[in-house]
C-alpha cells in the first residue's frame, strides 16, 4: 500500500515515574503496564480515535479531530490517576503521513516534544489544537509560553489542558523542574550585563542603561533564545565579575558585556559575546556614529550578536528587531529618563517618569514607548495610591500605544494590566497571551499576568506565571518572594521552602549593590519571616519603612510580615496606614494568605468594610 498523506490530531502519553519503578519491582510495573495499556486501548476506542503503536511506557494514538484527542486526554488523565498511573500527554494538530500501521512526520515530531515538555498529570496541546477546541464545551486551557522545540523549525505556542485538581502533590518533581529551568547552560540562553557608562559624567548612566535594555528588549524577541531580564542582570551594574560566575549565577551560556560613551552628539558602543562555558570571546566590536544613528548601532550590536550566535531569525522576528519607534533622539532620551525612575517603583519616581514619558511625547507623538510607560505608571499608582490617579488615564495611553504599534509586545502587556486593575480578567489574559507570542522573554508579560491570576484566586496558575517570570529574572528577589504566599496557600510546603532560600540569597546579593532598595529590603524580611528568623525579618522591615512611613504599598507589606510574626495590633496598626492612603487591591488582599491570622478578627472585617 503507497503512504498516504492526512490533517490529524496527534496524542502522545507517558506514564511518570514507570522507568525507576521498574528498576524497584519489576513485576508491579509491567502489572502497571498491562493495566496501562487496557485503559487506554477503551478510552481511544471510545473517543474515536485509533491506537497505533506502544512505545515502552508510551503510546502513539491518532484522532479525526482535536476535540475527540482532547477529550480522549482528559479521560485517560482522570481515569488513570484513579488507578494511581499518572500520565503526561501532548497533543499537536498536523500533516501526517501514514504507512504500513505507523505514521510520521512534524505534527508526529511536536506531540512528542509537547508530552515530554508536559508537567506529571497536564497535557500539553499545540496552538492548532488550542484554537480548535476554544468554544468547545468543557474544554478549557491556558497558554504556558512560547518555545523552540528540538527539530522543529518555527518555535511553538504551547497551552494547558484544564483537567481540574491532581491528585498527586507536586512538590518534589516542581522543585527539580524549577532547579532544571534555571540551568541554561547547554541551551541558546544569554544575559547582556549592564553596559559601563564610559562618558566621564555620571548623569548619563541613564543613557549606557538604557542602551542596554534595548538590546535586551531587542533579544528577547528571538523565540529561540532564553533572554534574562533586566531586573537580574542589572544587579551586576558596576561590579567587576568573572563571566564562568555570572553563567553560572544565572544559569545561562552566554553573556554580553559592554560600554557606551557619549560625548556632545558623538556615541561610541563597544560589545563583546564571551561563552561562559570556555571563558573564550565569540565576537567582539566597536561602533561609532552620531546621536541620530543610535538606533542603528542598536540594530548592528543585536544583529551580530545573533549572528555570531547561529540564530536563524523568523521573518517578523527581523521585522521587530530592525524597527525604528522614533526618529527623534529628544524624544529617544526623555524616555530612557522616565524609564530609570519607573525601576525604583515609588509614588515619586511613577510621578517623574510620567513627567518624562510626557515630554518624550512632546517631541514625537507617535512615539509608542512612552504610552506604555505612562500606562504601566497610570495602573500602579491607581492601584497603590488611590482614586486620584484616573485609571482612565492609563487605559487611554495603553490603547494609544497599541494604536502606533500593534506588534509592540510592551503595549499588550500594558493594556492588560488596565484592563487588570479594572476587572475585565478575560481581556486582560487575552493581552497577556498576546504580549506572551510577541515577546516570550518579556518579564512584565508573565509577572503582570501572574498578578492578575493572583487576584481572581486563581494560585496554580498564578504559580506557573510567577515561575516563568522567575526564570527570566533568576536574581531579582521580588518574583521569588511573591510566590512565598503563593505556595503556602497551595500547601507546597517543599517549593516554599526553596523559594524562601532563593529569595534570601538573591535579597542579600541585591543589597549589596542597593542598600537602600525598600522592594528588596520587604523581599528579603518576606523571605527571612518563612525561614522563621524574625529578628532578622523585622531588621529589614525597619529599613524599608525607614523614610517611607506614608507609602501605601510598603505599610501593606509590614502589616503582611507583622501578621505572619503573630503580631496582629501592629498588622492592624500598618494595614489601616495602608488603606488610608489608597492601597485598594481588594482582590490581592482577598487572596494573600500573609493576612490569614487577621481575617477573621472583627477589626479587620471592619477596616476592609470601611476602606474597601
Amino acid at each position: 500500500m503507497s503512504p498516504s498523506r492526512q490533517l490529524a490530531a496527534i496524542m502522545f502519553t507517558d506514564v511518570v515515574g514507570y522507568t525507576r519503578l521498574m528498576g524497584e519491582d519489576e513485576h508491579r510495573a509491567l502489572q502497571l503496564l498491562r493495566k496501562n495499556r487496557n485503559l487506554h486501548k477503551a478510552i481511544i476506542k471510545k473517543q474515536n480515535g485509533k491506537w497505533l503503536k506502544e512505545m515502552g511506557d508510551g503510546t502513539l494514538a491518532s484522532f479525526s479531530t482535536p476535540s475527540d484527542a482532547v477529550f480522549c486526554a482528559k479521560e485517560l488523565m482522570n481515569t488513570c490517576r484513579e488507578e494511581e498511573i499518572i500520565l503526561r500527554i501532548g497533543i499537536h494538530q498536523g500533516e501526517i503521513t501514514e504507512e504500513g500501521g505507523d505514521i510520521f512526520g512534524d505534527g508526529v515530531n511536536i506531540a512528542s516534544r509537547l508530552e515530554s515538555l508536559a508537567p506529571e498529570g497536564d497535557i500539553y496541546i499545540s496552538e492548532s489544537v488550542a484554537r480548535d477546541i476554544e468554544n468547545k464545551k468543557g474544554l478549557d486551557t491556558d497558554f504556558i509560553r512560547v518555545q523552540k522545540l528540538k527539530h522543529v523549525k518555527h518555535a511553538v505556542s504551547i497551552y494547558k489542558v484544564n483537567i481540574g485538581e491532581k491528585v498527586m502533590p507536586k512538590q518534589p518533581n516542581q522543585l527539580a523542574e524549577l532547579e532544571k529551568r534555571k540551568d541554561k547552560s547547554n541551551e541558546m540562553s544569554i544575559a547582556v550585563l549592564p553596559f559601563e557608562n564610559m562618558s566621564g559624567d555620571p548623569e548619563q548612566s541613564y543613557f549606557s542603561d538604557g542602551i542596554t535594555e534595548d538590546i535586551i528588549t531587542d533579544l528577547s524577541k528571538v523565540s529561540s533564545i532564553l533572554v534574562i531580564a533586566r531586573n537580574s542582570s542589572f544587579t551586576y551594574k558596576g561590579r567587576s565579575v568573572k563571566t564562568r560566575e555570572v553563567c553560572a549565577d544565572l544559569g545561562v551560556r552566554y553573556v554580553v558585556e559592554g560600554s557606551v560613551r557619549k560625548s556632545g552628539n558623538r556615541v561610541r558602543i563597544t560589545a563583546q559575546l564571551i561563552d561562559g562555558l570556555t571563558d573564550g570571546h565569540i565576537w567582539a566590536d566597536r561602533y561609532d556614529g552620531t546621536l541620530e544613528d543610535i538606533f542603528k548601532l542598536q540594530d548592528e550590536v543585536t544583529c551580530q550578536i545573533i549572528d555570531a550566535l547561529k540564530i536563524h531569525l523568523l521573518p517578523e522576528e527581523k521585522k521587530a528587531i530592525k524597527k525604528v519607534h522614533t526618529p527623534s533622539i529628544q524624544a529617544y532620551e526623555f524616555y530612557l529618563k522616565g524609564r530609570e525612575h519607573f525601576h525604583y517603583y515609588t509614588k515619586d519616581n511613577y510621578q517623574k517618569a510620567q513627567d518624562y514619558f510626557n515630554r518624550a511625547i512632546e517631541y514625537d507623538e507617535s512615539y509608542a514607548q512612552p504610552y506604555c510607560g505612562l500606562a504601566d505608571c497610570g495602573s500602579f499608582l491607581h492601584t497603590l495610591y488611590g482614586g486620584e490617579y484616573l485609571l482612565s488615564d492609563a487605559l487611554t495611553a495603553s490603547t494609544k500605544a497599541i494604536a502606533l504599534a500593534p506588534d509592540m509586545a510592551e503595549g499588550h502587556a500594558s493594556f492588560g494590566l488596565v484592563l487588570s486593575n479594572t476587572g475585565d480578567y478575560k481581556g486582560a489574559v487575552k493581552e497577556f497571551k498576546t504580549s506572551v507570542r510577541l515577546d516570550p522573554n518579556l518579564y512584565e508579560a508573565h509577572y503582570y499576568w501572574a498578578r492578575t491570576c493572583f487576584t481572581q484566586g486563581k494560585l496554580e496558575e498564578a504559580a506557573t506565571h510567577f515561575e516563568d517570570a522567575w526564570e527570566r529574572s533568576p536574581k531579582d528577589p521580588q518574583t521569588p518572594s511573591l510566590l512565598l504566599q503563593v505556595y503556602r496557600s497551595l500547601g507546597r510546603q517543599a517549593d516554599l521552602d526553596y523559594a524562601a532560600k532563593a529569595t534570601v540569597k538573591a535579597g542579600f546579593q541585591k543589597l549589596e549593590e542597593e542598600p537602600d532598595n525598600w522592594r528588596t529590603c520587604l523581599s528579603l524580611a518576606f523571605g527571612l519571616l518563612n525561614l522563621k528568623q524574625f529578628s532578622e525579618s523585622i531588621k529589614y522591615l525597619d529599613l524599608a519603612l525607614k523614610n517611607n512611613t506614608d507609602d501605601a504599598l510598603i505599610n501593606y507589606n509590614v502589616a503582611c510580615l507583622y501578621s505572619g510574626m503573630g503580631e496582629i495590633n501592629k498588622a492592624m496598626h500598618h494595614l489601616e496606614i495602608s488603606l488610608k492612603l489608597g492601597n485598594n487591591t481588594i482582590g490581592w488582599i482577598k487572596n494573600d494568605s500573609d493576612l490569614d491570622q487577621l481575617r477573621n478578627l472583627p477589626q479587620f472585617l471592619e477596616l476592609i468594610k470601611k476602606y474597601l
